[in-house]
């Protein structure tokens, strides 16, 4: 019965609606809105995972015994 729901006349009803609603001078801006925030996502990401990569190579260095610049005294 749930087999074979999504047919691809349902996706261009979809596709006519969003049109209908939004207008078409709007989508690009729309778009472009998502697009731009989607980089930003991907970015922030990205500079998070290098964070904690650089966390945990601090944290494996500290472990083995190697010393650090912030480590070391004067």
């Amino acid at each position: 019965m749930i087999r074979n729901a999504l047919q691809p006349w349902h996706l261009l009803v979809v596709l006519l609606v969003i049109v209908v609603l939004f207008g078409s001078k709007k989508l690009p801006d729309a778009a472009r809105s998502v697009g731009k925030s989607l980089r930003i996502l991907k970015s922030e990401t990205k500079a998070l995972r290098e964070e904690d990569a650089q966390r945990e190579q601090e944290q494996t260095g500290q472990r083995t015994g190697r010393r650090t610049g912030a480590d070391v005294t004067s």
